[in-house]
């Protein structure tokens, strides 16, 4: 790599270091590690470019971060999975036309905006109420369109967290709302240590008592903190292959024996929910994305530190968490 030097007065090569640096985006200062290019020749800090567009994108990401704000890459996303232009998008929900295409570019969304976007990208329903509720402001062909992507998505995708959760209601007896989504991030996490696979294509939130799937909260809020009452309930409808059937029988054996508030406090003591909660106060409200990455990289770590062979070794590490936590307090 190379760059203009100001005290050599010549192009020259350079090598680039890596470090803690700070800038100040409306108000609020934002650390990030970001890169900076120096001369070989006198050692002169030298302007490059590609360092400057990588440093602003850096910065760019860890202040959506701070802020709860969705990504460029989770706006393609959106567009992509419901097969709709960024123009239709932006008229489907009321804004002005070209809003999308800002964002897209690299303008930072409102919160509001924002939230309405990640909302839109984690739950399919919701879109589809949009898409129906605000036809009348996009044409019939894109209508059709998404229509169409999102029925075929739909079927494809078979709502594997959906028949998670109606196997794990299926082998649970008196399981609150709590209790259930901290059995569902679990059988993420240690089902993508085993095969390397996600078991949902959903996202869960860090929110105040742990991990959460909205979409399994929706449906289950009005129980609050009692059992779950679900009547009708029959194995055909948990269409689940036979490894996923046996790893969520093990996250029932092993986590299923502890209440709500224990699994709260397990999670809570877990990279993965500190990690999206950082910088924020206990007890205040978010709806940060827990990233799949994280919760992958996390559990791939505990595999391979209690040396798990099989799903009957994830006990070793629930009894190991628990002791910890709850019987030495």
């Amino acid at each position: 790599m190379s760059g203009f030097c100001e005290r050599c007065r010549d192009m020259v090569e350079v090598s680039v270091k890596s470090g803690q640096k700070e800038h100040t985006i409306k108000g609020r200062a934002i650390s990030y590690v970001g890169k900076t290019a120096y001369c070989c020749n006198c050692g002169e800090e030298v302007f490059v470019p590609e360092i400057r567009d990588y440093n602003l994108n850096e910065l760019d990401e860890e202040y959506r971060k701070a802020e709860g704000l969705i990504t460029v890459e989770e706006m393609e996303q959106i567009l992509l999975k419901y097969d709709i232009g960024k123009r239709p998008l932006s008229l489907l929900l009321g804004w002005g036309e070209g809003t999308l295409t800002r964002y897209i570019d690299g303008d930072i969304p409102t919160k509001p905006y924002s939230d309405t976007l990640r909302r839109i990208l984690e739950d399919k329903e919701y879109f589809r109420e949009e898409l129906e509720r605000n036809k009348g402001n996009i044409t019939d062909y894109a209508y059709r369109k998404s229509l169409v992507t999102l029925d075929a998505e739909c079927y494809l995708d078979g709502n594997k967290l959906e028949s998670a959760t109606k196997y794990l209601l299926l082998q649970t007896s008196e399981i609150t709302p709590l209790a259930l989504q901290k059995l569902l991030y679990y059988a993420q996490g240690f089902y993508f240590s085993f095969t390397n696979e996600y078991m949902f294509e959903e996202n869960c939130e860090a929110w105040v008592h742990g991990p959460v799937y909205r979409n399994i909260y929706d449906k289950y809020r009005d129980y609050g903190y009692h059992p779950i009452g679900e009547k009708d309930l029959r194995y055909e409808d948990a269409n689940l292959p036979k490894e996923e059937r046996e790893l969520l029988d093990h996250i029932v054996l092993y986590f299923g024996c502890y209440s709500g508030k224990v699994l709260e406090i397990m999670t809570h003591a877990e990279e993965p929910w500190r990690v999206t909660r950082r910088g924020l106060d206990d007890q205040a409200n978010c709806n940060r994305i827990i990233k799949k990455e994280v919760i992958a990289a996390y559990f791939k770590s505990v595999k391979e530190k209690f040396k798990m062979l099989n799903f009957t070794d994830i006990k070793d590490y629930s009894t190991n968490l628990f002791d910890k936590l709850c019987v030495a307090s």
